[in-house]
Formats: C-alpha cells, structure tokens, sequence
C-alpha cells in the first residue's frame, strides 16, 4: 500500500481493498453481520481488539457508508447498524470463511483459542429448539485453562433467549461438559463430533441424559463447520 495508504488504481478489487484490507476490519464485519450492533457486544467477538483500535475501525466503517451509529432510545449508548453497503458484504465476509475452513489447515487453526470467544460464538448460534421447554442451564469446564476463565455458564430460557456467564449465576446446572479448550473447539468448527469426543474421553458430559444425547444438534456450529476441510497440494 502507498505511503499514505492508498493504492492508487482505479481496479474496483484494489478500491474495495483500500476500505477493507485493514487489520481487524473484516473481523470486526464478521461480527456486524452476525448480529451484533453494541460497542460490549463486539468487543466480546473481537476480544484480542484494542477498545481504541474497534473505536476507530467503526468510525471508518461510519465515513465508508457501510455502517451507521444511532442513538438508543435512553441516548445512553448506541447501536451501530450495517447499511445496505454493509448488509451486501455478507457474501465477501462469507467468502472469505468458506475459503479458510476448505483450505486452512485444521491443526493451524486449532492453534488459535480463546475461551471467550469461543463460547460467545457457541452462545450466538446455539439451537434451543430441540431443548427442554423449560429453563435448562449447562456449565462447561475447562480444567486445563486458569480458574478465572476454566468455568462458563450457557442459560437457555424458552422460546428463544440463550445468556452466557463467566461467573456462577446461582441456578441448578442440568448439564456438565468437561473437556478441554481444542476438543471443543474442534467440534464447534466441524473438525470433530461430539460422539467422537466422548468415545475418545476427551468430553465427559454428566447430568440430563437427554440434553447429553441431543448435544450435537443444539449446540449450533460454527457458520462454516458444514464446509469440508480440503487438502492442497
């Protein structure tokens, strides 16, 4: 890129670059397009993101046309919503993952944990449907990880609302899932499966036997866990 940070060339893939290709941009759309609009809440999907460099970035995205930042109701905080520019780059963010699960190699990518973001993911995409009618709350551990970030908290409240916590809400637990970090990051990004695990002994799930059975189908994969990983070369 130039010395003052343009390409130059009139390419629409050179233009486009120009406003994208910029650390943790593309992330940060990742995010956006998911469905998170709070400044907290992308912070959680971006947690290794500096709160000064999201502030900036989101700035940029605001003069580039492809968010807005309103004003909530209590003027307290803001929302900032994608714009039909931003909205048309689902295809492009998509893209991009696709090409990352086919072709990245896996063990590369399981080399990149993060608990909490792992876990605002699973939390995000999780399927209540084949859940209890009834409040069910399932505690993952992760022996191996320090005490402050061994221990979450997925609350699943019919119809639809899925909590997290990091600190012990205080409800009965129905599920205990014990693993460690890479096997459940493994079987959120497709690599794995839950069955697999289990007959492995690398998870261990105690408690209702029925929210134990119905595991792989509620957890809610990653966007991108149904596309094969391919071998290059």
């Amino acid at each position: 890129m130039a010395k003052n940070g343009g390409y130059h060339q009139f390419c629409p893939v050179a233009m486009a670059s120009e406003v994208l290709c910029r650390r943790w941009t593309v992330v940060l759309l990742r995010e956006l397009l998911a469905g998170s609009t709070r400044f907290n809440d992308l912070r959680k999907g971006v947690p290794r993101m500096s709160p000064a460099l999201l502030s900036t970035r989101l700035k940029e995205l605001e003069r580039a046309g492809i968010l807005e930042r309103r004003a909530t109701p209590d003027r307290k905080v803001f929302d900032y919503v994608l714009t039909e520019a931003g909205r048309d780059l689902r295809g492009v963010v998509m893209g991009i993952g696709i090409w990352g699960q086919r072709w990245v190699e896996a063990q590369v990518s399981l080399k990149n944990l993060d608990p909490s973001l792992l876990m605002w993911d699973m939390r995000r995409n999780l399927d209540p449907t084949p859940m209890p009618d009834r409040k069910c709350v399932v505690q993952f551990l992760y022996p191996e990880l320090p005490k402050a970030r061994r221990n979450y908290w997925m609350i699943m409240t019919p119809p639809d609302d899925v909590d997290l916590c990091s600190v012990d809400p205080g409800f009965d637990v129905d599920l205990y899932v014990t693993t460690d970090l890479k096997t459940m990051t493994a079987i959120w990004m497709g690599v794995s499966k839950v069955r697999r695990e289990i007959e492995a002994g690398r998870l261990v799930l105690t408690g209702d036997r029925g929210l134990a059975r119905r595991m792989q189908t509620w957890l809610g994969l990653s966007p991108f866990a149904a596309e094969p990983k391919r071998v290059s070369g």
